[in-house]
């Protein structure tokens, strides 16, 4: 990271000249200020297109696992970045999670009773990571997490994510409460199938978001959206005052409750 002190450096010392000019009366008649936030966007995408330019490493792809150590249900948080999460069924019957970490994974396990609270966010040591956005992107660049949950065992998932691709199916999970904060993500959700009653709750930036709703899966639906196009098949969940809700919510052996609230967002429900 050190190579690119000096350029950020240079940068700096150009912006505060322009704004010493601009108070000195030089621009007169020019705001100086609407200057700028072009010039800091222009400097910051040549910071990334010079470090494109310059290379990228390979980012180590880590096999990891979580031990279930005997619990009955768990609350797991996942802590993710830029790059692409996957999430879907398949963990042995004695883990909680397992699957393939690129940029590692730390996790942090405490047992309470029969539940297990989980912590799961990325190694420290790529923490550098954060700081050289070409890098974000691409193969073997991002840092792209591919994780397998227990089937057999209540689930509380709750995301937090950043510039994200995320593809979470989890038609063969239990999970009972869902909760999503994402930033410019762009996010494809499969909801449980078969898990009785799950609390969901969303809140996005710009963010694109597609959520499937099995057949047979009851859902309620209130969405708060900024300047968001949302879209919900209204065969399935027809609205009502506003609420979007399943002619049998009521009676529904497996059934979802749903909270979006999101900014500039592209939003379909189906």
């Amino acid at each position: 990271m050190r190579r690119h002190v000096p350029f950020w450096g240079i940068v700096l010392i150009l912006i505060g000249i322009l704004l010493l000019l601009g108070n000195a009366g030089v621009f007169e008649g020019v705001n100086v200020w609407n200057l700028f936030w072009p010039l800091l966007l222009m400097a910051f995408g040549a910071w990334i297109l010079l470090g494109a330019l310059g290379g990228r490493r390979p980012i180590e792809v880590e096999q990891a696992s979580i031990p279930l150590d005997g619990a009955t249900s768990a609350y797991v948080e996942v802590h993710h970045g830029a790059g692409r999460l996957t999430v879907g069924a398949g963990a042995g019957p004695n883990e909680l999670a397992a699957g393939e970490f690129r940029g590692g994974l730390e996790y942090q396990a405490e047992r309470s009773g029969d539940s297990l609270r989980v912590n799961m966010n990325i190694s420290a040591r790529e923490w550098g990571f954060w700081a050289q956005p070409w890098h974000w992107w691409g193969p073997g660049g991002a840092l792209d997490w591919n994780v397998r949950f227990n089937d057999d065992i209540p689930l509380s998932l709750k995301f937090e994510t950043g510039a994200t691709e995320m593809r979470l199916d989890l038609t063969d999970l239990r999970v009972t409460d869902l909760e999503i904060k994402t930033g410019a993500s762009e996010t494809t959700l499969t909801l449980p199938a078969r898990a009785g009653f799950t609390q969901m709750k969303l809140e996005s930036g710009a963010a694109s978001l597609k959520v499937r709703v099995p057949q047979g899966v009851a859902a309620r639906i209130r969405a708060k959206a900024g300047m968001a196009d949302v879209k919900v098949d209204t065969t399935r969940f027809p609205r009502v005052g506003g609420i979007y809700q399943s002619p049998d919510y009521d009676t529904a052996a497996n059934k979802v409750d749903m909270d979006i609230e999101t900014g500039v967002a592209s939003v379909y429900i189906g």
